[in-house]
C-alpha cells in the first residue's frame, strides 16, 4: 500500500524491557516450556476463528491458532508494524478497476486436521461470515468479522491458487480489513458437523492447535510441529489462557507462581513486582482509550460545548501518575506524533475554568449540572485499569457541572451493545460506551466511527453520527491510492474529530504486562496483536 512505508505511529514514549532473545536457538532444541497466560476476559476466547472477547480473543487465541491472508510483522519492538504476506504470498489490485484485489495462495498449507488451504477455503470462509444462506454461516463469527470488511461485495476463486474479492467501491485500505479475516478449516466443519462442535475440536493454519478448551476455566495451545513457516515454529510446548478479570487476582496469581505472565497489572503493584524480580514489558502501540459519544436526540453530547468542556476538564497528567506512568496522555483518537493527526483548532488540554466557561454557556454549572449515563467495564482487553480511570472521570467532570452515572457491564456485554448500536434497546438510556479502540489503519482508528454508512449494526459508528463532509473525507481516504492525498484526508478527518471533540479523548494504553523471571524471548511489537513463537521457559 502507498503508505505502509511511512511509520504509522512515531513512538510518544517507549519503555521497552525485552526479554533476552535467544536467536541462536533452533525450534527443536527449544521445545521446552508451558507459559500460563492470565488474559484480562472473563471468559475464554472462542476457539471458532473469528474470536468474541475483543480483540484480546484475537491476540491470544484467534491469530495463535489461525491465520489470514494478511499478516502484521510482529517481530520487532522497535518499529511501527506493518502488513506482510500470510496465507497469501501477495495481493494486488487491478488497475483498471480499482474494485477488484488478486490475492495468490501460499504453496504448501494445511490445516491442523491436514486437510489443504486452497481457494475454495478462503470461499468458504468468506461465506461462514457473509452469507446467510451458506451452510457454514455462523452468526458469532458474522458478528466479530462483518464489520472489518464492510465494502466486500463478491468474491471468487479463479483457480485453486488464486482469489479476486470485489469491493463497492475503490478501496485502498483493504489489505488492513482483509488482515481480520482468518480461516477455520472446512474439512474439520464438516467432519463435526456445527460450529459448536467445532469449539471442541478447532482447526486452523496458525502455530498452535488447541488442545482443550474449557469455557470459562482455560484453553491449552499446543506446538503445531507441522507449521508451514520454520521460522515461526514454537518453542513453547504449550500455551494455557486463563480469564482473570481482577486485577488484583492477576497480581496473586502470578506471585504465587500459578500463572507466568499476566496482562494488564494494576499500577500500584508495579513497583513491587519488580522489586520482586519479576519483568515489567510495555511498549507503545496504535490505542486510544475514548469514551465513545452518543449523537442521538436527547443525547446531552449533542451539545459541541458540553463535548469541548469534558475534554477540558479531564486532568489527564493526574491519571497518568494513578496509572504509575503507564499511559500518554490523549490529545485525539491518535497521539499528537503520528503522521495522522493534523493541525486541529481545539486544543485538548487540562483548563477547568475553560470548562466551566463552556458549561455555563451550555445552561449547566456545579450547582445546576447535567447528568449523563456511560456504558463502562471492570476489565477487558485494552480497558487498562477502566474502574480507577472511569472514577477520577466522574470526579473530574462533577467539577464542572456533569454528573455521570455509570452502567458497568462484563466486557463481552459492552461489546456487543457497542456492535448493537445507541439505538438498541440494550443501551438502556446511555449516552456513551468506554470500549477502547486498537488502531492500526485509517479505517478501524478513524473511519468506522463516524462513517454515516456504517452506523450500528451495520458497522460501529455506536452513536449515529452523522456528517456529509465527513463521509465525503472517508470515500476519499478510501479512494485514493496517491500516498500524499491519501494522508491530507486521513489528517483532515482527524482534525475534523478534535475541533468537534466528537469523542472524549482520555488516554493511550502503553500495553503494560508482567512476566515471570523465567518466560525468556518475548518481543513487545509495536502492535496490539503480539507473537508468542519466540517465547520459551527458561
Amino acid at each position: 500500500m502507498a503508505w505502509l512505508g511511512k511509520s504509522v505511529l512515531r513512538p510518544v514514549a517507549i519503555t521497552v524491557s525485552v526479554v533476552a532473545f535467544a536467536a541462536t536457538l533452533t525450534s527443536s532444541a527449544l521445545a521446552q516450556g508451558t507459559l500460563r497466560v492470565a488474559i484480562t476476559a472473563s471468559d475464554i476466547p472462542l476457539p471458532n476463528g473469528q474470536t468474541d472477547q475483543g480483540a484480546e480473543g484475537m491476540r491470544f487465541l484467534g491469530y495463535q491458532v489461525f491465520e489470514a491472508l494478511v499478516a502484521y510483522d510482529l517481530a520487532s519492538a522497535d518499529k511501527p508494524v506493518t502488513l506482510i504476506p500470510g496465507l497469501a504470498t501477495e495481493w494486488s489490485v487491478n488497475p483498471d478497476d480499482k474494485t477488484k484485489w488478486t490475492f495468490t495462495l501460499r504453496d504448501g498449507v494445511e490445516f491442523h486436521d491436514g486437510s489443504a488451504f486452497d481457494a475454495n477455503a478462503v470461499i468458504w470462509n468468506l461465506d461462514k461470515l457473509l452469507n446467510q444462506d451458506a451452510p457454514q454461516f455462523d452468526p458469532r463469527q458474522s458478528a466479530q468479522g462483518k464489520g472489518r470488511i464492510p465494502t466486500v461485495v463478491s468474491y471468487e476463486a479463479i483457480d485453486n491458487k488464486t482469489v479476486e474479492i470485489t469491493t463497492a467501491s475503490p478501496d485502498a485500505l483493504f489489505p488492513f480489513q482483509i488482515a481480520w479475516i482468518v480461516m477455520s478449516s472446512p474439512a474439520q466443519w464438516e467432519a463435526v458437523g456445527s460450529w459448536d462442535a467445532f469449539l471442541n475440536a478447532a482447526s486452523g493454519t496458525g502455530p498452535f492447535t488447541v488442545e482443550e478448551y474449557v469455557p470459562r476455566e482455560r484453553a491449552v495451545l499446543v506446538r503445531n510441529d507441522n507449521y508451514w513457516n520454520p521460522d515461526r515454529t514454537p518453542k513453547l510446548d504449550k500455551v494455557i489462557l486463563l480469564p482473570v478479570a481482577d486485577s488484583s487476582a492477576r497480581v496473586a496469581a502470578l506471585r504465587s507462581g500459578q500463572v507466568d505472565w499476566i496482562e494488564a497489572p494494576p499500577s500500584d503493584a508495579l513497583d513491587s513486582m519488580t522489586g520482586a524480580g519479576f519483568n515489567v514489558v510495555s511498549n507503545v502501540y496504535p490505542h486510544v482509550w475514548p469514551w465513545h459519544l452518543s449523537m442521538l436526540e436527547g443525547s446531552p453530547w449533542r451539545d459541541e460545548r458540553i463535548r469541548k468542556a469534558a475534554n477540558l476538564a479531564i486532568d489527564r497528567e493526574g491519571m497518568k501518575v494513578l496509572l504509575g506512568g503507564l499511559m500518554a496522555p490523549a490529545q485525539g483518537m491518535v497521539p499528537a506524533s503520528s503522521d495522522w493527526f493534523g493541525e486541529p483548532e481545539f486544543k485538548v488540554t487540562y483548563d477547568v475554568e475553560a470548562a466551566r466557561a463552556l458549561m455555563a454557556e451550555a445552561g449547566y454549572s456545579k450547582e445546576n449540572p447535567v447528568s449523563v449515563k456511560a456504558i463502562i467495564s471492570p476489565s477487558g482487553g485494552g480497558q487498562m485499569q477502566p474502574i480507577l480511570m472511569n472514577e477520577l472521570i466522574q470526579q473530574n467532570l462533577a467539577e464542572i457541572g456533569i454528573d455521570v452515572e455509570f452502567d458497568v457491564r462484563d466486557w463481552n456485554a459492552l461489546l456487543a451493545n457497542w456492535r448493537a448500536g445507541a439505538k438498541d434497546p440494550t443501551t438502556d438510556g446511555a449516552h456513551s460506551t468506554n470500549s477502547s479502540y486498537f488502531s492500526q489503519d485509517p479505517f478501524t482508528s478513524l473511519m468506522r466511527h463516524v462513517d454515516s454508512r456504517l452506523e450500528a449494526p451495520k458497522g460501529t459508528n455506536w452513536g449515529y453520527y452523522e456528517n456529509a463532509e465527513v463521509d465525503e473525507l472517508i470515500d476519499t481516504i478510501r479512494g485514493e491510492f496517491d500516498q500524499e492525498k491519501q494522508l491530507e484526508a486521513i489528517q483532515s478527518l482527524h482534525e475534523h474529530y478534535v475541533d468537534n471533540a466528537l469523542f472524549l479523548f482520555v488516554a493511550h494504553d502503553v500495553q503494560p504486562r508482567v512476566l515471570a523471571p523465567n518466560v525468556k524471548g518475548f518481543v513487545p511489537a509495536q502492535n496490539w496483536f503480539q507473537d508468542l513463537t519466540s517465547t520459551y521457559i527458561d
